[in-house]
């Protein structure tokens, strides 16, 4: 018996409608944000760690709303949403981490590690909470708070720093540059914290 092979015409008639019903993920937007530190470390001469003057900073943990690569949006006390088009380029734990990683080395001036180098270096750990990072819609301020833990030897200090910024629109571009000014704000806080 002889096998007669489909007709490629056959085949795409047969598989267009598939396709139209086929998508893999969603529509990306046009731009990612991300976040930038205000005060960053300028290139130069290595940096040397005396006995317990490296500061260790590591990922916040966040709440369910924050990890994800969108902004949350509070629409009222028990509801949320997302911001329509915005999406960051990684989640932002690890962006207000890196921050206020840069932020710290800059300002301090002490070697800046992350928990993977912390055993070359042990001095301070920086750890936390990212508890808000988003829009509150009613008051139109993004909020940005951070439940900090400053592990210094023995003791371990804790603190709560919070940022406020007003947005004319509730739009990616003005809320991006709002949550950035915020975040900086706070890094500058929590640098001065640790090199007081």
């Amino acid at each position: 018996m002889r096998r007669m092979k489909p007709h490629p015409i056959l085949i795409a008639a047969v598989l267009l409608p598939l396709a139209a019903c086929v998508r893999i993920g969603e529509k990306p937007p046009a731009s990612l944000m991300t976040l930038t530190s205000a005060a960053a470390l300028p290139a130069g001469p290595p940096r040397t760690a005396r006995d317990g003057q490296a500061v260790a900073v590591l990922v916040p943990s966040v709440p369910q709303a924050l990890n994800v690569l969108r902004v949350p949006v509070q629409t009222g006390p028990t509801g949320l949403a997302y911001l329509k088009d915005a999406q960051w380029v990684e989640p932002p734990a690890r962006l207000f981490r890196n921050l206020l990683a840069e932020t710290i080395a800059a300002r301090t001036g002490r070697p800046v590690l992350d928990l993977r180098q912390y055993s070359l270096a042990p001095g301070m750990r920086l750890a936390g909470r990212l508890q808000q990072f988003g829009l509150d819609a009613g008051s139109g301020e993004v909020v940005v708070i951070y439940d900090a833990t400053l592990a210094r030897g023995n003791d371990v200090e804790t603190r709560r720093f919070e940022a406020r910024t007003k947005v004319a629109r509730e739009e990616p571009g003005p809320v991006s540059a709002a949550l950035n000014q915020g975040a900086n704000e706070i890094a500058v806080q929590v640098a001065d914290w640790i090199g007081a």
